[in-house]
């Protein structure tokens, strides 16, 4: 049983120091594949692998350093596919996002995979903010992607916006005009939609260029909003809607953050985006997948203007499971009042993940992980958690804390504890001083208990008079390893735990949860920020004196 016992340790430790914790059915599927004699003894020796799992659980990260695999320095990034017709030096890459929300992870892989290319052609980037739309921009959310970006680490070689070259845009629609290509259509919603809907070509089609441009002045001067659209000719016949005559340019009396009412008709997001990649000089136009069917539209346009074209490739976008990654989802929750801000620790905003310790160099990795490609997926979660916790886990201070929690007097103790701040550390800078008593986790002890208690020895534990008596010359082995918090000094501190947002499709209430905790009294000399690693409980970051914020085991 000697060597059985001790090869359901080592595979427990190993999967441990992998993935943070394990489970007993993972560590007994790995024994029997590797032990194909014990299949028939399963459930025999199942209650020992439960027992040995939650011992190896309660150890410390730093007790597991030495079953966690060396990872090979790679002198390569993580593969991406190759550009077609890139050249090294030559490759000019755009990321186009609308400041209309703050940034989240399905912006974080455009962004990141725009960023790999351009570094691994020694290329150039160009962050360029597609803000035409003047009823949802706004100079904060023009603030919240640079802040976010920078975050992550993305670099670019310049920077602008749309509006920038709002005369060019005007200039090229009125050239589309005067070649038969663009004509204002004063048609109603309905009837254009019935049109459309019916491949039946507008009246409006008809008008001469030159009525058409009498027409494009007065979008400029009399119509009001809704009353006239400039539209592209393109095929009404077309089996993909987008090519059906769509809107080039619309009338929007919003005051826009940068030009107030300077312009009273904006471009759509397929003219502007097909005009700017060119005059840009984008070489290699990366669009998420949802744009696939314009990419018809976008060739035609910069081919009626005589443009330089751009190379059009297409991946899939980012979903996570339970989590809303479109604002289409997130701007509800915060109408509704079921979130306060775009940083709730919930949300996979850029300010959300980097609220509950989310690092970018994970983030960059998991994204990297999913690959280039156009099959949809649903991430889970736990991908960029494990990520994030090979990031961590060296650095993450380790703290003792309890809730619902016993407090015992104590005898038999040699003095205070001194224990590292960090894993395998031999600077003692935490002192956890027991002899005015100590808090136990009430779910971790039961009467006539004997314990080992981190830092201290082993212990017995008399649960109804409330007292620990510490014991000497008895082995610990084999007794379940136990976290304390001192009376002494002891912090009370908030911890929120952030749950997937979701479940089946529904916003679940009760996913933001509180806890009122205690922890030990080194928590207060750490400045806000620091990662933490509650020992036996999960990662977390310092956000205030009295509050830190969960980011997962």
């Amino acid at each position: 049983m000697g060597d059985l016992e001790a090869d359901i340790r080592r595979i427990a430790m190993g999967s441990a120091a992998v993935h943070g914790s394990t489970t007993a059915r993972i560590v007994l599927a790995k024994l029997l594949g590797s032990r194909p004699d014990l299949r028939g003894r399963a459930a025999e020796i199942m209650y020992t692998v439960q027992h040995i799992v939650q011992q190896v659980n309660e150890m410390d990260s730093s007790e597991l350093a030495e079953f966690r695999p060396i990872r090979k320095t790679q002198s390569k990034r993580q593969s991406l596919p190759p550009l077609p017709d890139a050249t090294h030096g030559n490759v000019v890459l755009r990321f186009p996002p609308e400041p209309n929300g703050y940034p989240h992870i399905g912006h974080a892989k455009a962004a990141i995979i725009n960023d790999e290319y351009a570094k691994m052609y020694g290329g150039k980037l160009v962050l360029r903010m597609d803000d035409t739309n003047p009823a949802a921009e706004r100079l904060e959310f023009y603030a919240a992607l640079k802040v976010g970006l920078e975050w992550l680490g993305v670099s670019f070689s310049s920077v602008k916006n749309t509006s920038d070259d709002m005369e060019l845009l005007h200039n090229k629609a009125a050239e589309l005009i005067h070649k038969g290509m663009a004509y204002v259509c004063e048609c109603s919603r309905e009837e254009s939609s019935k049109n459309r809907q019916d491949k039946v070509y507008c009246p409006c089609s008809r008008l001469t260029p030159e009525e058409n441009h009498t027409r494009w002045v007065r979008m400029q001067t009399k119509y009001k909003p809704g009353k006239a659209v400039l539209r592209y000719r393109g095929d009404m016949t077309s089996d993909n809607t987008t090519m059906r005559d769509p809107v080039l340019f619309r009338i929007i009396h919003d005051k826009h953050p940068l030009l107030d009412t300077r312009y009273r008709t904006w471009p759509s997001y397929d003219l502007a985006i097909a005009i700017e990649d060119s005059v840009d000089g984008i070489t290699h136009a990366l669009r998420s997948k949802e744009y696939e069917m314009r990419n018809v539209l976008y060739n035609s346009i910069q081919e009626s203007l005589g443009l330089r074209k751009s190379r059009v490739m297409v991946f899939s976008r980012l979903a996570l499971k339970d989590m809303p990654v479109s604002k289409r989802l997130i701007k509800p929750l915060l109408e509704r009042g079921h979130i306060s801000s775009y940083d709730d620790p919930r949300l996979p905003t850029l300010a959300g993940l980097r609220r509950r310790g989310i690092t970018p160099q994970a983030i960059r990795k998991f994204i990297l992980s999913l690959g280039f490609t156009k099959s949809d997926t649903i991430a889970p979660f736990e991908t960029l958690e494990s990520y994030n916790r090979s990031m961590i886990d060296a650095v993450s201070v380790r703290l003792h804390m309890v809730q619902d929690y016993m407090t015992f007097s104590i005898t038999g103790t040699a003095g205070p504890a001194q224990l590292p701040d960090l894993p395998g550390s031999d600077d003692a800078k935490r002192r956890l001083d027991p002899t005015s008593g100590i808090m136990l986790n009430a779910s971790d002890v039961s009467d006539g208990d004997m314990v080992l208690l981190m830092g201290l020895g082993t212990a017995h534990v008399d649960a109804a008079s409330r007292h620990i008596t510490m014991q000497s010359g008895i082995p610990h082995s084999d007794l379940p390893r136990i976290h304390w918090v001192p009376v002494s000094g002891a912090m009370q501190v908030r911890l929120l735990v952030p749950q997937p947002p979701f479940v089946d499709e529904k916003f679940d209430q009760d996913s933001l949860r509180v806890f009122t905790c205690m922890v030990e009294p080194y928590f207060a000399s750490l400045p806000d920020y620091t990662m933490i690693q509650f020992v036996r409980f999960g990662y977390a970051r310092k956000e205030s004196a009295r509050q830190a914020v969960f980011a997962h085991k």
